[in-house]
């Protein structure tokens, strides 16, 4: 009995020992490991660390100067595997399947469908008692924006990463592009600032009709590189996307209250009967739906456009031709209706750093990470180093330095800010505030188109609508499809390719495509 008893004692005090080592770090590395406070670890460690690579960040970290100096600051040594976003997708899920897995995932775009299945494998490690314990920043974010943590935890009620986010606050940059129009054509025309669709449209045709700008140039009512901007403008004028952006092409019947799929609404045709006829009396660009990006920066530059849906005028053209460009209001459309639908979530990108099963330091690297949510780490991340990229005005404000707001080699601000910073491209595990990013949506003529704006917000906007693993293997195949006919068939009754006499036609077939199914799916998650 005694040798049984002694033998079970053993065998028990063991497998607790085996337990101990998986859950905790070694007593080594707890000694070389710093709670707070830099360095973060006393002994220099190496981690290896997949980064996504936009065409405008810097094309090799492993030299750059915010992480170099990040690295005397904490004693962690990255090495960075560069991975341009043109192959980005097949490159991390060649990672992933393949088990050769890097020790974090940063920038890497890493899909909702991704974090829930490779948490659930254990291959992404869960993180919610290291941002209790190691995350002060992200933590304290979190209590002071719930939506943050909402966004964030899986179905198993684990949180697996570190967002792409913008200060909820900071509602210039979640709006995305704005509406402006010329004000001295305006003046030159003797009209008002349009506030309706049909205002907006009667200066549109103005301008192409009585030639503004006195012959200097051949003018364009509208222009932008694409018709998206034009389509989240327009389309609260019109009552849809009421519950914004992020319900994709679910909103709520007004008349109801029910789910509604707006591209078969009356609405939407009525919508498009209104783009159909800017684009047939040529008061949008012809080309929009091809036009080259360079193409469209030489033509708004030239100033040609009477009206544009993009970003602060000031800084893409300059401050001579860019103070011509003045706010537009949200427009009120032929029934009353006027939102303004776009509103990104908080949480821009989900999946913008996770750590992996194989990294030994998980500790250090939620450390590392949780100083670019904080002031010290988000002045490193988009402003530099103070005396190399920036300065310090009489404000005591950061503000760039001369060679790079004037580059003696004419690059632009983000190729210049590229050299030195990582942050150009997006994609990024940080938030953008409007103290420490000084790109498009800080500047003046952008704040004050957000505060125009503003009241005419969407009320209550959904969150980004997020599937199950089995959801999003279904909406893979009809659901893909169905949402790649609305757009195109949206396109064909702008350009007049296909007749809107054909509208019932059109939503027939999205019956047939499965229609019903796909809002059942959608429903659910937005209920869950």
């Amino acid at each position: 009995m005694t040798v049984f008893l002694i033998l079970f004692i053993f065998l028990f005090t063991t497998a607790c020992n085996k337990n101990d080592d998986v859950t905790a770090p070694s007593d080594g590395e707890n000694s070389n490991f710093n709670k707070t406070g830099f360095p973060i670890v006393n002994e220099e460690i190496e981690l290896e660390i997949f980064a996504g690579q936009a065409p405008a960040t810097n094309p090799n970290w492993n030299d750059v100067l915010v992480f170099n100096e990040y690295e005397k600051m904490t004693n962690m040594n990255i090495t960075w595997k560069m991975v341009p976003h043109s192959g980005l997708e097949e490159k991390r899920n060649l990672a992933l399947g393949s088990g050769n897995l890097p020790d974090a995932f940063h920038s890497a775009s890493m899909p909702l469908t991704d974090i829930m299945r490779y948490g659930e494998q254990g291959v992404f490690i869960p993180l919610n008692d290291l941002i209790d314990k190691y995350a002060p920043n992200f933590k304290a974010l979190m209590a002071k924006y719930p939506e943050i943590e909402e966004a964030l935890t899986m179905p198993d009620g684990n949180i697996y990463s570190f967002p792409q986010m913008a200060d909820p606050e900071f509602l210039s940059y979640r709006m995305g592009p704005k509406p402006f129009v010329r004000k001295d054509w305006l003046e030159s025309l003797e009209m008002d600032i349009p506030e309706t669709t049909e205002e907006y449209y009667q200066y549109l045709k103005a301008v192409k009709e009585e030639g503004p700008s006195g012959g200097a140039i051949d003018e364009i009512p509208y222009g932008a590189p694409y018709i998206d901007p034009l389509v989240s403008y327009l389309r609260g004028s019109f009552g849809l996307a009421n519950k914004g952006s992020a319900g994709g092409y679910m909103d709520l019947d007004p008349e109801t209250g029910d789910y509604r799929f707006w591209p078969t609404s009356d609405q939407y045709k009525e919508f498009l009967e209104y783009l159909h006829k800017l684009y047939s009396e040529e008061l949008i660009e012809q080309n929009l739906f091809s036009i080259d990006h360079m193409q469209y920066l030489a033509n708004q530059n030239e100033g040609k456009y009477g009206s544009i849906i993009w970003y602060s005028p000031m800084q893409i053209m300059g401050e001579k031709l860019g103070e011509q460009y003045i706010s537009l209001p949200q427009l009120e459309g032929p029934h009353g209706d006027k939102i303004w639908t776009t509103l990104y979530d908080a949480v821009l990108n989900p999946g913008a750093f996770l750590i992996t099963s194989e990294n030994k330091y998980p500790e250090a690297t939620v450390r590392w990470i949780d100083h670019f949510y904080g002031d010290e780490g988000l002045m490193l991340f988009f402003m530099g180093v103070e005396g190399e990229t920036y300065e310090l005005d009489d404000n005591g404000d950061a503000v760039y330095m001369e060679h790079i707001l004037n580059s003696k080699e004419g690059l632009s601000n983000e190729e210049e800010w590229a050299k030195y910073l990582t942050f150009p491209g997006g994609g990024f595990p940080s938030m953008t505030t409007l103290k420490y990013f000084q790109g498009a949506e800080s500047k003046p003529d952008e704040m004050a188109s957000s505060e125009l704006l503003a009241p005419d917000l969407v009320q209550e906007p959904w969150l980004t609508i997020r599937h199950t693993n089995e959801e999003t293997n279904k909406l893979s195949g009809f659901g893909v499809d169905i949402e790649k006919y609305v757009v195109e068939m949206r396109d064909k009754f702008i350009v007049g390719t296909e007749p809107l006499e054909k509208y019932d036609e059109y939503v027939k077939n999205l019956e047939r495509m499965g229609l019903e199914d796909y809002m059942d799916i959608k429903i659910k998650a937005i209920e869950r």
